[in-house]
């Protein structure tokens, strides 16, 4: 019996011990959170890193984009994603030029539903556009640098009104 209570008291002892180092143990230190990038207009070439020059520049995907030489235009067409997302990585903010919302073809009146994806920020003509684009960006940011299509017929204009209204 006496060995049994001397073993009992050595386990509340060790037990005491141990809670006390772990009562007295810092806690964890927490994962700094990362600041959000401050975004910025562009001021450099997304593909050479020089200063822009304002004359040289291409539409691409709905965004203004300026190049330090004529060179550069063409690079960054066969390779959009690498250069937007280069750029959303420094907080840069190209020049938004669209004139339609992404999704529904409509022409935009007032830019004030909007979207950043990867460097880019997309106007919408409503929040369900927005929800819409996010279940496949790149179909719809592919669809952006083809040439408008044909005004929609009033049959096609009604069909766009019920679809959003649901």
């Amino acid at each position: 019996m006496r060995k049994r209570n001397a073993v009992l008291v050595i386990l509340g002892i060790a037990l005491a011990l141990g809670l006390n180092v772990f009562a007295a143990a810092p806690p964890a230190a927490e994962v700094p959170k990362e600041a959000p990038k401050q975004v910025h207009n562009q001021t450099i070439c997304p593909v050479m890193g020089y200063k822009i020059d304002s004359t040289v520049y291409a539409d691409i995907q709905g965004q203004r984009v300026y190049f330090c030489c004529k060179g550069c235009p063409e690079k960054m067409k066969g390779e959009p994603d690498k250069y937007f997302q280069k750029a959303a990585a420094e907080g840069v903010l190209f020049e938004n030029v669209q004139t339609t919302c992404p999704v529904s073809g409509e022409k935009l009146a007032h830019k004030t539903v909007s979207a950043d994806f990867e460097g880019r920020r997309i106007y919408f003509c409503c929040e369900k556009c927005v929800a819409d684009f996010n279940k496949d960006p790149k179909k719809f940011l592919a669809a952006m640098d083809k040439p408008a299509a044909a005004p929609a017929s009033g049959k096609e204009k009604q069909e766009m009104k019920d679809k959003k209204a649901k």
